[in-house]
């Protein structure tokens, strides 16, 4: 027991993760030899973002304030299938799949219950405008993010990094934090009344980050020049 647990540790030291995936990991360890899987995670938190979408659709003050709990919970414990995967020994390329296929359709239903809920406010017709934009970027993101993992699986473990951790598909990290912890924000900004500017912040940033997963996936695939001591 002593040496399992000293194992763990020295996994978290090497593999220390963003603060809400390492958060996640102690949530999921009490799981590991039952029979909860990761895929059963990953369908738990979409039931969870579609529930959220239907609720921000409504438009009113109560529901949307239970819809951003929701959601801001459900893609807090995606990160547990994937700890879970790792912990388990279970971590397949169908779940890895699954789970961008989850979290596509998650953003996606995010985006169309709030531009259903704000097409009466003062946004208006531009409410249609920024949920086609941010689902159609949701899903393209998801897409390059799929084909990025797939060609570094061809190859090998260090193919496509960038020499510190990141890759095409990958969220930014800034020390402890991925740029995908920015969706936690959603919570206080509607409890605050600012749903309609993270929604149209949301919307660019989708656009804008697909755009540079597109160009970090092409930038990968062009062949390296090497100089003349390179080996």
């Amino acid at each position: 027991m002593r040496n399992e647990r000293m194992s763990r540790r020295i996994a978290d030291a090497d593999n220390p993760g963003a603060y809400d995936q390492r958060l996640a990991r102690w949530l999921m360890r009490p799981f590991v030899n039952s029979r909860l899987a990761p895929n059963h995670v990953t369908t738990a938190t979409l039931i969870l973002c579609l529930v959220a979408a239907v609720l921000f659709a409504t438009g009113h003050g109560p529901a949307i304030h239970v819809a951003a709990g929701l959601f801001v919970l459900a893609r807090f414990l995606d990160h547990g299938d994937g700890e879970l995967a790792r912990m388990q020994g279970t971590a397949s390329r169908l779940g890895a799949r699954y789970d961008y296929v989850a979290g596509a359709l998650s953003y996606a239903a995010l985006f169309i219950g709030i531009g259903i809920g704000l097409s009466d406010s003062w946004l208006g017709a531009a409410a249609l405008v920024l949920t086609v934009l941010g689902v159609l970027a949701g899903v393209a993101h998801m897409l390059l993010r799929v084909t990025a993992r797939q060609a570094r699986v061809g190859r090998g473990p260090d193919g496509g990094s960038d020499g510190m951790g990141q890759a095409a598909g990958d969220y930014p990290r800034f020390g402890r934090f991925d740029l995908e912890d920015g969706i936690y924000l959603l919570a206080p900004a509607t409890w605050l009344g600012g749903l309609s500017v993270f929604f149209v912040l949301a919307a660019a940033g989708a656009v804008v980050f697909a755009l540079w997963t597109a160009f970090q996936q092409v930038r990968e695939t062009m062949p390296r020049s090497h100089g003349p001591g390179a080996r």
